[in-house]
């Protein structure tokens, strides 16, 4: 069985100082917490920050193995359900964020997309993509690899914004709506 590769960076997308409101423990029992996704595959995950730190939304944590300066302990994955009202309305716009920062990964992903099964391709994955579509970005890349976002919707005009068609397929992932397939996070 392969070994699950570990995150090693998260954004923060909710700071809960007095631990989670359904922890049935007395607030003063309670260890603070800060929700988080990891910036390779996604992962959702609860972390404990180290005392007397101060984290903020949107700040990006170091969560490997080597000394870590603001997160004590990674305390568990988690899943959509589990994140706060604050977190879920927060995660559409860090994902906007990671996908512009890895826009190289992503661009890769249409350059070297395949069928998975001889009906399913998975360009097909992406929302707004169709048979038509899946060809005509085929045949492009083709001819020569995409080189940007940019390059992908000038060539193909059908896709007028590629980094939100992969946003939109890693928010699906995220919610576990299609769940035999992940192109871009973990289960």
């Amino acid at each position: 069985m392969k070994a699950e590769k570990k995150e090693v960076n998260a954004i923060v997308l909710d700071v809960l100082l007095k631990g989670h409101p359904d922890d049935p423990r007395p607030p003063f029992k309670r260890e603070p917490i800060v929700q988080a996704m990891g910036l390779e595959q996604f992962k959702l995950l609860e972390l404990v920050p180290k005392p007397g730190v101060r984290i903020e939304l949107h700040d990006k944590v170091y969560i490997g193995d080597a000394e870590r300066d603001k997160v004590e302990r990674v305390k568990r994955r988690i899943g959509y359900e589990e994140l706060t009202q604050t977190a879920k309305g927060e995660l559409p716009f860090i994902i906007e964020k990671i996908v512009k920062e890895r826009e190289p990964d992503f661009v890769t992903f249409f350059n070297k997309a395949i069928s998975i099964t001889p009906k399913l391709h998975m360009l097909h994955l992406l929302p707004g993509i169709g048979k038509k579509l899946m060809w005509e970005i085929l045949e492009s890349r083709n001819r020569k690899p995409f080189e940007s976002f940019a390059d992908i919707s000038a060539r193909i005009k059908a896709i007028p914004h590629p980094a939100k068609m992969v946003q939109a397929r890693i928010l699906e992932e995220l919610q576990d709506k299609d769940t035999k397939y992940h192109l871009f996070t973990t289960k």
